[in-house]
């Protein structure tokens, strides 16, 4: 959904700031912060204030307008993206590089003295609440919280609230049934002493609940609230859009009464989100901030999950090889687009079985379009796809059965020495992340270095993390784990049963961009030795799609590295190799063939 805005938006939205009857003076600033009401990085289209405001449509970014001027601050993900989208009233700040000034930097820079600066306190996430406050405190500004959201004050054709079903997950998927889910979260709030846990993730309460909906586009969760105390539970949603089978699945119609029976209450009885104005609520000297055991738990996938996991990347991995092949032999007399490329791609996914939709908005790349790491092809940026210039896919689906996020880079013609020598350095960081052997619960960002190391030996670089965790047909970046530069404040540290990416990346504004990512499992080490008994991990990679070795510079490749890859490549053959002939795609399993032969 495309939202554009113009000055007059800006002029109203002003024009509030200075008139409003319940605060009491005028707002000098007017902060639109990054997140959603339940901090998911997709968000329904009547949720998207500060796309509507700026014409940026980024996962990430906050928007501030004060009387004279309108910033937008992402970070290196999105500059290229942000660059072509901003409205024209608006200044773009690249979050993170040196000399670019912070959110409070700027606006106490800007800003009169004695300024009040106004936030909706049920957008903005309490961890970022304080830091703000404080910054501008201490430089004699006040951060307001302002009930009514300025935004839709001003949003005449704001869209209406999604009203899709909710429907129940099989057990057969989830491999553990929703009433001992709740059984295990009550044990750990006894061990934190809590009396009652507030659930907001979207994700979280879907994962607790074994139930699956879309009220948010690629993403099957649904909105809804769950408090949950050591004898009840109170599910806060539209009840409308239970199903019959979704109310059978809680047991609602049922006249037994226990610790597990659900109370529905409506979705709007509660505050939004994990915000500063839901934490606000409850007493401070009652309150825990900690990570949610439902987080905890949902990012540690069982054996049945495990299962359900491999099997979607293998239907993946066949959609994949399809089209590749059909890509080769296309382009030789079509004239394919990004869009087509795309389109044509989730045809393939789509004849697999559960398939549901996308995990998100195919990044369909051509040539310097590649270069956009969230690149999202439209009508207006839609380029052809040539023989002469690389070509960066990255996509993924949800399956009843699998979450999956693959990305890919290849040359259907002769690359340049530069362009083979940056693909074998993003190969050898893929490589290194993908062998390691490494302490249980070490935290992600200690192994972020493995990714990179090839390419800063030649002074080169990527702009974005190195790796997210996956759902289990939920969100394709699900929390609290990860691999980046800088820790998480609530990653828990790697435990066996988890799924990440490992996609490392290198790209040349206005020329080409390039990225492998595969996910992995995390899985126990077999050591020689086990240092004070911590228990050693690695990784397994689940993606079974084959690197293209034509861009490989093999002068640059260590034995071990060339062992790797062969050995990877083999296992593509086993796996996918015989999924290719059960359905009887026989062009696919000729190009799969050829692709995975072994490299000297």
């Amino acid at each position: 959904m495309a939202i554009r805005s113009s000055g007059q938006c800006l002029k109203k939205l002003r024009s509030l700031m200075r008139n409003l009857n319940y605060v009491p003076e005028v707002l000098h600033a007017y902060v639109i912060p990054s997140c959603d009401a339940h901090q998911s990085e997709y968000i329904a289209d009547c949720d998207k204030r500060r796309q509507f405001m700026t014409g940026f449509s980024g996962s990430s970014g906050t928007a501030i307008v004060t009387h004279d001027d309108a910033a937008l601050w992402t970070d290196g993900r999105y500059f290229l993206q942000a660059e072509k989208q901003l409205d024209p009233n608006w200044r773009l700040v690249k979050d993170g590089v040196p000399g670019s000034p912070s959110q409070s930097e700027w606006l106490c820079k800007v800003l009169p003295p004695n300024s009040r600066v106004g936030v909706d306190p049920f957008l903005i996430p309490f961890s970022s609440w304080k830091p703000l406050a404080t910054a501008l405190e201490e430089s004699g500004h006040m951060l307001i919280p302002v009930p009514e959201n300025l935004v839709d004050m001003v949003w005449d054709d704001r869209p209406p609230p999604p009203q899709n079903p909710i429907n129940p997950l099989s057990d057969k998927f989830t491999g553990q049934k929703w009433q001992d889910k709740i059984a295990v979260i009550r044990q750990e709030m006894v061990k934190k002493n809590c009396r009652a846990l507030v659930l907001t993730a979207l994700d979280d309460i879907a994962y607790l609940f074994n139930m699956r909906g879309s009220d948010i586009q690629f993403n099957p969760v649904f909105f809804a609230y769950t408090v949950i105390t050591h004898d009840s539970i109170y599910l806060f949603v539209d009840e409308t859009k239970l199903t019959p089978l979704s109310r059978k699945h809680l047991c609602l119609d049922s006249t037994m009464s226990s610790s597990e029976s659900v109370e529905l209450r409506p979705y709007k009885m509660i505050g939004k989100g994990s915000s500063h104005g839901l934490v606000s609520l409850i007493p401070e000297n009652r309150r825990l901030l900690d990570l949610s055991p439902v987080t905890s738990a949902k990012a540690v996938k069982n054996e049945t999950e495990i299962s359900c996991m491999r099997r979607a990347h293998i239907k993946d991995a066949v959609a994949l090889c399809e089209f590749f092949a059909w890509l080769e032999e296309a382009i030789e007399s079509e004239s394919i687009t990004e869009i087509s490329a795309a389109d044509k791609l989730e045809e393939f996914r789509k004849e697999q079985d559960d398939f549901v939709g996308l995990s998100f908005e195919t990044i369909a790349g051509s040539g310097p379009n590649g270069a956009i790491i969230h690149y999202k092809p439209s009508e207006e940026t839609d380029r052809p796809l040539s023989k002469d210039e690389l070509f960066l896919v990255d996509s993924g689906a949800q399956f009843l059965d699998g979450t999956t996020d693959v990305t890919r880079t290849i040359h259907m013609g002769t690359p340049s020495q530069h362009q083979r020598e940056c693909f074998t350095r993003v190969v050898k960081g893929h490589i290194a992340l993908a062998s390691v052997t490494f302490p249980r619960k070490l935290q992600g960002y200690l192994l972020d270095t493995l990714a990179r190391k090839s390419l800063w030996e030649i002074g080169l670089d990527y702009a974005h993390g190195t790796s997210h965790g996956i759902g289990m047909y939920l969100n394709v970046h699900e929390g609290p784990i990860g691999i980046a530069y800088v820790p998480r404040p609530d990653d828990p540290g790697m435990s066996e049963g988890m799924f990440l990416s490992n996609e490392p990346g290198y790209y040349e504004d206005g020329k080409f961009g390039i990225r492998i990512e595969s996910i992995v499992l995390v899985k126990k080490a077999e050591t020689r030795h086990n240092f004070m008994d911590k228990g050693f991990l690695q990784f397994e990679t689940v993606t079974l799609v084959p690197i293209q070795t034509k861009m490989l510079d093999a002068s640059l490749l260590s034995d071990d590295e060339v062992q790797w890859i062969n050995a990877y490549h083999e296992t593509c053959r086993e796996v996918v190799g015989p999924a290719l002939q059960e359905q009887e795609r026989k062009k696919a399993y000729k190009w799969l063939m050829r692709e995975t032969q072994p490299i000297g």
